[in-house]
């Protein structure tokens, strides 16, 4: 029997059947393609970012990272926003409006000044759209008046999510940058400045790989290159990272609080970055984001991966007992500590089954060479011995290619700690 379960969420005062979005990216960038991916099943699209500025793109644009032959692991490009005029897109997003209103349209923005972020939003206003997000954030944009160069300008962060907080009342979203030392201040002038919330994270800035042909980075454009933005399921664990730190700034939640957008959530932030599966998402939601936004993994495998996102995520739902969204997020947020915080006292050594070892002694090598030699090898059995320079570190654990041949086991106290109950992982998957 198949599983049901209510994945519909209010995000910003808006209505969303589910919490699976399009980024704001090639995967949605006309007409065609919005109306594919809702017909496919995804709750709503942050459409490609509009500007008054029309992109003039490099060919080609896109490279990608990858290890052992897997599909990939990072994925970098180097396209702007919309290559389409304005008043093209505007008229795309009032189409999909009318013909999928069950589906929610987010207008993402860029402007180069005061008057092109005003400009921009009247237009917004004039189309109809539910939400607004301001793109802050983009790494490859050819003007430094646009995109991370603005989101790292706390000033400027400020300045334009103003402009469009006093131009219209649509909850304006502000998508901000990786490329920064602390985005919570960011986030924080952005609330200050206006904003309802904001989103998390764009593309990294980096260097994929070195082309030796030609002695430049990857994709080659005339034989040059560029530093742009990585995404991806590398990028996960940063996102998450990014997402964490914002959501636990008390600062952000008291603005959210005095300003005109406070729907009862506190800080509701929308998570970015390498969202591939159901997991992914409840990851972010988990830690307090409302909804999750995807590109790369679209760009894989296409618009049917939202299928198994949400059927996994009721299966998941139903598994924890689970009745809505509201149920779980935002409980993974609290036991995201400073590292001064964690408990010291004790240590886990693992446990080994010899019933599934298969002998391979990556668990031995991986300990000599890299932690504690606290492994030592059985030549007739072929099985790993435990000795006692175990410290508990877990990395033959994250080696073992065997599912759960390695697991956590023996607690162990230092000489003179309190004991305590201890939580630890009993299962990995």
């Amino acid at each position: 029997m198949a599983v049901k379960k209510d994945l519909s969420i209010d995000y910003l005062g808006v209505k969303c059947q589910n919490p699976f979005f399009l980024s704001s990216s090639p995967v949605g960038s006309n007409y065609e393609m919005v109306a594919k991916c809702f017909e496919t099943g995804w709750g709503g699209v942050f459409y490609k970012t509009i500007g008054i500025f029309v992109a003039d793109e490099c060919s080609p644009r896109f490279d990608q990272t990858n290890k052992e032959g897997l599909p990939w692991v990072g994925f970098k490009n180097m396209e702007q926003i919309s290559d389409k005029p304005t008043e093209v897109n505007f008229e795309n997003m009032y189409k999909l409006m009318r013909d999928y209103p069950d589906h929610v349209m987010v207008a993402s923005i860029m402007g180069s000044s005061v008057e092109e972020w005003k400009q921009l939003a009247k237009m917004c206003d004039e189309c109809g759209v539910p939400l607004i997000e301001g793109n802050f954030s983009c790494p490859q944009m050819t003007s430094h008046d646009m995109g991370s160069d603005v989101g790292t300008n706390n000033e400027l962060v400020e300045t334009y999510s103003r402009a469009v907080a006093e131009t219209t009342d649509i909850p304006f979203i502000a998508k901000m940058t990786p490329n920064c030392k602390n985005m919570e201040e960011h986030a924080r002038a952005a609330i200050k400045g206006g904003a309802a919330a904001v989103s998390a994270i764009n593309t990294i800035k980096s260097i994929t790989n070195i082309d030796f042909e030609n002695m430049t980075a990857m994709p080659v454009v005339n034989g040059k290159s560029s530093i742009s933005g990585y995404s991806g399921a590398a990028v996960k664990p940063i996102a998450l990272r990014f997402c964490a730190q914002v959501l636990q700034d008390q600062g952000i939640h008291e603005l959210v609080k005095q300003g005109k957008h406070d729907y009862g959530h506190g800080h509701e932030m929308s998570g970015i970055g390498g969202i591939e599966t159901w997991r992914d998402a409840a990851e972010f939601l988990a830690l307090g984001c409302r909804n999750v936004q995807v590109t790369t993994a679209i760009m894989q495998y296409g618009y049917r991966i939202v299928e198994d996102m949400i059927s996994g995520m009721m299966h998941f739902m139903d598994e924890r007992g689970y009745e809505s969204l509201e149920d779980f997020i935002g409980v993974a947020l609290p036991n995201i500590i400073p590292a001064e915080d964690l408990n010291r006292d004790f240590k886990v050594l693992p446990d080994f089954d010899d019933k599934k070892c298969i002998g391979c002694g990556r668990c031995y090598v991986s300990c000599y060479d890299a932690a504690h030699q606290a492994i030592d090898w059985d030549e007739k059995k072929r099985r790993p011995v435990l000795n006692d320079n175990c410290v508990g570190c877990h990395l033959c654990l994250n080696v073992c290619p065997v599912q759960e041949c390695i697991t956590p086991g023996e607690i162990k106290w230092k000489e003179g700690r309190k004991q305590v109950d201890v939580t630890v992982k009993k299962h990995y998957e």
